[in-house]
């Protein structure tokens, strides 16, 4: 009877513990399937790259048959890297020059661009293993194959390459050791035109975008001595070591597995260098950024206290101040005189006259500068070879006389109508009226306009660095690139550029001063 009556609570007690049972397992479905539903609902981690398709063949561009299609062994190397990593791929536009800054800021995870390992990147960033080594090579005219084959031929003469690249370094200091002119641009396709075009007498570059460019330009001679030897990496902020670390493994897998090898051949660029690169790699030998025989090793500034890198490159950015205050006070007095021109003929000029200057006007305003220097530089050399500065001179001076035109137009018809009567009946001619009453007051009202588009020409002229002209700007830019940090560069640069500026605004507001006087 005891047993009986124990075992009443028990039995009683089964349905209660197998509904709480019931309960929990619901419980744990319930939150199994809402886990489930949040990672369906979380979007995959993305590996954010950036690069530039801008001339960016064969590393990254946009493939000629499908624009939106990015295609290139960095493509495929970003892919490889993303799969490793279990994330999707995503692809961030950047300038091939502002890249390290982004990467720097956060904007991508990682730059891979042909970008090349040196010593001021292994100092301030996160850098993988190198993926690819290079040659820098130069390339002649080929008439001129048998007697420039190294940069000591090459005194009083003009040799072109990529900005903030090794090979740019090297001639800056071939210029010293050589006395060679060297000569930047922004893209790898202007410099080989340039130099089938006589601009420039030989072109530095990596061996992969000389065979690449050979192919589609003809006239030219690779030499096959090499200048120098670097290497091709990817770029990590300082504080992203974790995944470089994580890349590197999935490099080194893919050396090992010949993953790179059948990336690089389907693009034309494998050779016997990337095998004993591997190799090195492999077996952990350690990679020289870079080395360049004939005592032309380029030195990095990260080595040297920042104000000591100031002091070097403060003679450059100087320099480069004076071509950009020369040019623009050279383009603004061009654009002044065209620009009262246009003005007098709108004004005084018969219908035609008017409609031609009109189309003028509008067709300068409605095109961007940046458009309009490539034109003048590249697209009419074939008529026109003009120097880069002229080009740049004429390019700035023609855009800014649409826009000092339109200031004297209506400054000159905001002279009131009852004077222009009054020297008329005087006996004036149209010549005096304009010269003796209406010229001269429509200055006072357009010097404050004029003053304003003279500071905006002046930094303006920062554009021109795309013909080749090394103005204040592009030195900056070099210099900031070398220190691998915009701050002190960028300070130098804002102060010279104000010490520009600044005067000139000054002096207006003194010229304006002085007239209000006279005239009371």
């Amino acid at each position: 009877m005891h047993g009986f009556h124990a075992a009443q609570p028990f039995r009683a007690a089964i349905p209660s513990v197998a509904i709480a049972i019931a309960f929990l397992a619901g419980l744990k479905g319930c939150a199994t399937t809402i886990a489930e539903a949040r990672a369906a609902a979380e979007p995959a981690r993305v590996f954010r790259w950036a690069g530039d398709p801008e001339g960016g063949a064969p590393f990254v561009e946009a493939d000629p048959r499908q624009p939106d299609r990015l295609v290139g062994f960095d493509v495929e190397i970003a892919n490889l890297i993303a799969r490793g990593l279990g994330r999707t791929p995503e692809f961030i536009t950047i300038t091939f020059t502002s890249i390290v800054q982004s990467i720097v800021r956060g904007d991508a995870d990682v730059g891979l661009s042909g970008l090349e390992d040196t010593p001021t990147r292994r100092a301030t960033l996160a850098v993988t293993v190198p993926y690819y080594e290079f040659r820098e090579v130069l390339s002649v005219r080929d008439a001129d194959a048998a007697t420039l084959r190294t940069l000591a031929d090459f005194r009083g003469r003009t040799v072109g390459t990529l900005s903030d690249t090794i090979a740019y370094d090297i001639l800056l200091r071939a210029e010293r050791e050589y006395g060679l002119r060297a000569v930047s641009y922004d893209d790898d396709v202007h410099p080989y035109t340039d130099l089938v075009i006589g601009r420039v007498d030989a072109v530095l570059l990596d061996q992969v975008l000389a065979e690449r460019r050979h192919r589609s330009v003809p006239g030219f001679t690779i030499q096959p001595d090499t200048i120098a030897v670097g290497h091709y990496v990817a770029v990590l902020s300082p504080q992203n070591a974790p995944l470089r670390d994580s890349i590197d493994e999935i490099l080194r897998g893919a050396m090992r597995d010949g993953s790179l090898e059948r990336i690089f051949r389907r693009w034309n660029v494998w050779n016997g260098d990337q095998s004993r690169l591997y190799a090195d790699l492999l077996q952990g030998k350690p990679v020289q950024p870079f080395t360049a025989p004939g005592g032309l090793e380029t030195s990095s500034l990260v080595t040297v206290s920042k104000w000591e890198a100031m002091k070097r490159y403060l003679p450059a950015l100087l320099r480069a101040s004076l071509v950009t205050i020369v040019l623009s006070c050279l383009s603004m007095g061009v654009a002044v005189v065209i620009g009262v021109l246009i003005a007098t003929g709108r004004v005084y000029g018969a219908p035609p006259l008017r409609a031609i200057l009109l189309g003028y006007v509008e067709l300068i305003r409605g095109t961007p500068l940046l458009l309009q220097l490539f034109v003048i530089y590249y697209g009419l050399a074939a008529a026109i070879r003009l120097p880069a500065f002229a080009a740049a001179l004429l390019g700035v001076a023609l855009n800014y006389a649409a826009y000092e035109s339109e200031i004297y137009r209506s400054a000159l018809e905001a002279v009131p109508a009852g004077q222009l009567e009054a020297g008329r009946t005087l006996g004036l001619s149209t010549r005096q009226v304009l010269t003796l009453i209406r010229g001269p007051q429509a200055l006072r009202l357009a010097l404050a306009p004029m003053t304003n588009d003279f500071v905006a020409l002046l930094k303006d002229s920062s554009l021109v660095s795309v013909l080749t002209v090394m103005e204040l700007t592009k030195q900056t830019q070099i210099f900031a690139t070398n220190l691998g940090s915009w701050v002190i560069p960028g300070t130098l640069c804002a102060a010279l550029y104000l010490l520009m500026s600044l005067p000139l605004a000054a002096a207006a507001r003194r010229l304006e001063r002085h007239w209000k006087t006279s005239a009371a």
